[in-house]
């Protein structure tokens, strides 16, 4: 798919907000638009800093604010909570400011000399927030600004900003974006902010704590810049701790380096989650496989099984892989693995993936977490990979992490990100379906949205994940992204993934192996909230004497 230009082109964002805007808009642009972001630039006076910059051929430049967090407006003032304290933040001001900045730069550069002026204008983008429509400012027109409903076709916001400009001016030709990219110098860094609406109330949160869960996992993305001369390596860490997010992280810096990369754990629902989040990206980071280690051997011919079939999937498939392996030319082996969930694989699946490197000492990136090993198989990564630990929680609230984490194997340091408090419906496991069913209704009359919502299981099946699984796998994964519906999962499928809230219903019958492994997995695969159905003496029994306190909310 054709990108637009762009200055420069990997840019560097501080927080998930810039991050999810600049990707919308080279998602939309066209292929002769010019993206600009985090362009400093620096005269007598002061510093300035520009968010986004977009130049539109025969339209114009739309310079832009980027706001993520928490925002007001008192008395026609725009404040900001900041971690510091509460500080006046205009971003009007700062868009405006921004727009003169660059305009100076650009038409006082010998690239535009003799250039007639063209169309500028400058918005502000709150892809957190979600504004009334009868918003209005005597600086900020509701056209101005770019909200979270406009994020989807948010070129067109932009445009209408530029149209909207009753000015004498030309529009921007080919040349003038030529002459604006060879005017460029320096970089300029993100800012966060966002306001809210009383009636938006959740999606308000679960927005905020989408900002900072990404921004938190840029900062422990730099734990890849440490093993970048490490080729094979074993990253351990509990529930939340962010290993999906860094290996999906590094199959695609691997791939972006030029290195034919595979990325794959055990479940289909992560790995297609995982084909998503790269296909976000531009073609040059995308690993040139992405998905299971059985449709790895799919791919290479091997034979098709029986869901139902446990030998062919742990032995009798990985045998016939191993041949297949061995036969591929040279040019179809890997110069790099990356396996998230590996705690999953067997013994039997790990020769495959080393015969499937071009070298001994190929790439070899494991993700792992021993808690959440719910599988009657066991297998051990290969020796000699070097351990690195991650101790800290990206992912759930500081209720939702206090929760679990006396379950974790390895002690994490517990999110400090504040959330509502954990809810426990004390029931019987016949009647935990029951209970969660409840729990839909309840959390969608407080403002919930159906795709914030997942439903899971330790016991048998919900009867909705079974009607939707019978029209195949493939559908049913798509309906984790459907935005008008809950999401019916077990938490043996859900690993690696999550949702704002959870409904765990703990409806399997008492004396099960493994219990306390899905157990575990089920308590941490909620962001925002988490709903528990269930029997408290099973839980106790499970969890331990602190899980259930702390789901009963004693500290």
């Amino acid at each position: 798919m054709p990108t637009p230009m762009l200055w420069p082109e990997e840019p560097k964002f501080a927080s998930g907000a810039e991050q999810r805007v600049w990707t919308a808009l080279r998602e939309q642009l066209g292929e002769n638009d010019l993206l600009i972001a985090n362009q400093r630039f620096t005269d007598h006076a002061r510093d300035y800093e520009l968010d986004i910059a977009v130049v539109f051929e025969g339209l114009g430049v739309v310079v832009l604010e980027i706001k993520g967090g928490k925002v007001w407006v008192e008395h026609g003032k725009w404040f900001q909570e900041l971690p510091e304290g509460v500080k006046r933040r205009d971003p009007v001001e700062q868009a405006m400011t921004a727009k003169h900045v660059l305009k100076k730069w650009v038409e006082d550069s010998m690239a535009w000399a003799g250039k007639r002026p063209i169309l500028w204008a400058h918005g502000v983008v709150l892809p957190n927030v979600r504004l009334d429509p009868q918003f209005d400012m005597p600086d900020c027109h509701r056209w101005m600004v770019v909200d979270r409903a406009d994020m989807d076709d948010v070129v067109s916001r932009l445009r209408n900003m530029l149209t909207m400009q009753e000015r004498d001016a030309r529009p921007c030709d080919a040349m003038d974006i030529v002459a604006i990219h060879e005017a460029l110098q320096g970089r300029f860094l993100p800012q966060r902010f966002s306001a809210t609406l009383p009636s938006d109330a959740v999606a308000d949160r679960v927005a905020d704590h989408d900002d900072v869960i990404e921004r938190l996992s840029l900062e422990q993305s730099r734990i890849l810049d440490f093993i970048a001369h490490v080729d094979q390596v074993e990253i351990r860490g509990g529930a939340g701790s962010g290993k999906t997010w860094l290996a999906v992280e590094q199959a695609r810096r691997l791939a972006r380096d030029g290195q034919r990369v595979a990325l794959m754990s055990y479940s289909r629902g992560l790995s297609v989650w995982m084909g998503r989040r790269l296909s976000t990206f531009g073609h040059k980071d995308q690993p040139a496989y992405v998905g299971t280690f059985h449709g790895l051997g799919a791919e290479w011919g091997a034979t098709e099984g029986d869901d139902n079939d446990s030998d062919f999937w742990e032995n009798r498939l990985p045998q016939e892989m191993l041949g297949l392996v061995r036969e591929l030319e040279w040019g179809e082996l890997f110069d790099a693995i990356v396996i998230d969930e590996a705690q999953d694989f067997a013994d039997s699946w790990w020769p495959v993936v080393l015969e499937a490197l071009k070298y001994e000492d190929s790439g070899l990136y494991v993700f792992t977490d021993e808690g959440q090993r719910i599988f009657h198989r066991f297998g051990d990564s290969p020796a000699g990979l070097v351990p690195l630990i991650l101790d800290r929680n990206l992912r759930n609230t500081k209720q939702i992490s206090q929760t679990f984490s006396p379950m974790a194997p390895n002690r994490l340091r517990v999110s400090q990100h504040e959330g509502e408090e954990v809810r426990f419906v004390e029931c019987s496991h016949e009647d935990a379906l029951d209970r969660a069913d409840d729990m839909v209704d309840q959390l969608i009359d407080e403002g919930w949205q159906p795709s914030d919502i997942a439903v899971l299981t330790t016991g048998p099946r919900h009867p909705e994940q079974k009607s939707r699984q019978e029209a195949g796998w493939q559908s049913y994964w798509d309906s984790f992204w459907d935005k008008d519906q809950v999401f019916y999962g077990h938490v043996s499928g859900f690993k690696g993934l999550e949702r704002p809230a959870v409904i765990l219903a703990v409806n399997e019958q008492p004396g099960r192996d493994r219990a306390t492994e899905r157990l575990y997995v089920g308590l941490s695969r909620a962001r925002d909230l988490l709903v528990v159905c269930g029997d408290a003496e099973h839980i106790e029994a499970q969890g331990g004497p602190a899980v259930l306190k702390r789901l009963r909310g004693i500290r």
